[in-house]
């Protein structure tokens, strides 16, 4: 059971690094066992596999959705396409903000056991910068091959995808694992009770508003998620 300050990305006792990663890459250590394990069966496979993100706090999170609450990064509907801030209502913002970054005290990145990742081999000579966007991820894409072992394979290491498919909450993000014994865990705590108190106390643009919508938020982009004990796949990626 994690601490409240775990949960929501204000503490970072439940974590460790791991020789596999850089320094800054952090999770909870059964994570990292399982991930070890993964890595080193798509060695053998020939692929090469890491992590872009692991834990993220939560004054990083509130960056991330502060700059974009506020219009200073961009907003991005189902499909990838740019929306027209000044043209949003905050109700729309928030929606839109949600549909790719997680509330901060909500995201799925406080709790150790969820990662980003990536075939580095192609961004290794730096030509080429890693976006975390779903066309690396589809056919024709760098992540491509990484992707396709991902669907047959992440799951016999206990990861799951939990937006492998685009449902109404958040959009579909192929890079996306977490470790399912330990998040299943997490979810259950992270109530609405919790939230409420964690977000009550924070700097976040649209407070207001996201409170009085905060058991309609969670539901449809908290608690929607694919199914955790969903078996290999092999029908490609559904986007938007």
């Amino acid at each position: 059971m994690l601490t409240v300050a775990e949960l929501t990305g204000q503490s970072t006792t439940h974590l460790v690094a791991h020789n596999l990663c850089r320094p800054t890459v952090q999770l909870q250590a059964p994570v990292f066992a399982a991930y070890a394990a993964m890595h080193k069966a798509a060695a053998e496979a020939g692929l090469a596999l890491d992590i872009a993100s692991g834990f993220r706090d939560f004054q990083r999170q509130q960056a991330i959705w502060n700059r974009k609450y506020y219009g200073e990064a961009p907003l991005y509907n189902t499909d990838g396409a740019q929306l027209d801030y000044q043209s949003l209502s905050p109700g729309e913002i928030v929606d839109a903000i949600m549909t790719w970054s997680a509330l901060p005290g909500a995201s799925r990145h406080h709790w150790g056991t969820d990662l980003d990742v990536y075939d580095p081999r192609p961004f290794a000579a730096g030509e080429r910068q890693l976006q975390l966007i779903p066309e690396e991820y589809d056919e024709g894409g760098p992540c491509h091959e990484l992707a396709l072992w991902l669907q047959a394979h992440a799951h016999d290491f206990g990861f799951f995808f939990p937006y492998r498919r685009y449902i109404g909450g958040v959009a579909a993000e192929p890079w996306h694992l977490s470790y399912r014994a330990l998040a299943v865990q997490a979810q259950q705590q992270l109530t609405l009770e919790v939230l409420t108190e964690v977000l009550s106390n924070a700097d976040i643009g649209g407070k207001e508003y996201v409170l009085s919508r905060l058991a309609e938020l969670k539901e449809r982009y908290i608690d929607t998620i694919c199914d955790v004990n969903g078996q290999r796949e092999d029908s490609g990626w559904l986007f938007g």
